[in-house]
């Protein structure tokens, strides 16, 4: 990864965020982050507002990813990994002793970069977070399945051939599923991961239609590395650089007039 493996000297944070009505759904607070020696995330304050989209933006390397897998935990897997720190979800501190990892992904929905649908039929693939509860009744599942193919503006494209491959489904319908598979528990906050960057402009334009109709349902992170998308879809912005969080807040700011000149630099093509 590249980013420094000391710190340096370092302006701190601007922050410009209007806080929603709901409050926040994440409060990460002086987060840092080692793989081994190598330190990747320096001291991350943000508050993440509830029934928004909050895009995570910078260059290659910068640690967007790393802190979006870090809110639900999804770095555990990583030898070496240590932290310091807390990012909370309500009054849960989600590093602290005894916390349920299990139980903390449940109320965080994950879609990755590419589409990752199980070869198993669409409507297994909805209902599997069910099923791996202990959920077997039928009309649960069925109306679980409807409610998050609708959500995720896929049931009226799939609604007769449920029980077909869902890898037979196009790449953009592909990642809509995961999105249903995604929101099918009813979580709390919904991670993307570059949830565009294999797909066409087409499909591309139906998952950012999507977000804008899961807003407000639920609060959604989005890392992307396509600023005219983190633009479009989303009400706060945050610009990361080298591991550090440059500047945050509301993403007509930080694209019209930010605060910082790395920030201004990068979201004007000077680099990146």
């Amino acid at each position: 990864m590249n980013v420094e493996t000391t710190p340096r000297q370092h302006e701190p944070t601007v922050y410009h965020v209007k806080k929603s009505d709901e409050g926040s759904a994440l409060d990460i607070r002086n987060f840092n982050l080692w793989y081994g020696k190598t330190q990747a995330l320096f001291d991350i304050n943000m508050e993440i507002q509830k029934g928004e989209v909050t895009a995570l933006i910078g260059p290659s390397g910068c640690g967007k990813s790393t802190l979006l897998r870090c809110l639900n935990r999804m770095n555990d897997l990583i030898d070496e990994l240590r932290i310091d720190g807390e990012i909370r979800v309500g009054d849960l501190d989600i590093y602290g002793p005894g916390v349920d990892v299990i139980a903390l992904r449940k109320r965080m929905g994950m879609v990755f970069q590419k589409p990752n649908p199980f070869a198993m039929s669409i409507y297994d693939n909805v209902v599997y977070p069910l099923r791996v509860d202990g959920i077997t009744r039928k009309s649960i599942l069925d109306e679980t399945c409807e409610r998050a193919l609708r959500s995720a503006a896929l049931w009226d494209e799939v609604k007769d051939r449920m029980n077909e491959s869902a890898l037979g489904m196009s790449g953009g319908q592909q990642q809509r599923l995961c999105i249903a598979r995604g929101i099918a528990s009813d979580p709390e906050v919904l991670l993307m991961d570059e949830p565009c960057s294999a797909l066409d402009p087409i499909a591309t334009a139906k998952i950012e239609e999507l977000i804008h109709q899961l807003r407000g349902h639920y609060t959604i992170v989005i890392v992307t590395h396509n600023m005219q998308q983190a633009a479009r879809v989303s009400d706060n912005t945050g610009f990361m650089y080298l591991g550090r969080l440059i500047e945050y807040g509301a993403t007509d700011t930080i694209f019209t007039n930010p605060k910082k000149s790395q920030t201004s630099d990068y979201v004007s093509g000077r680099f990146g």
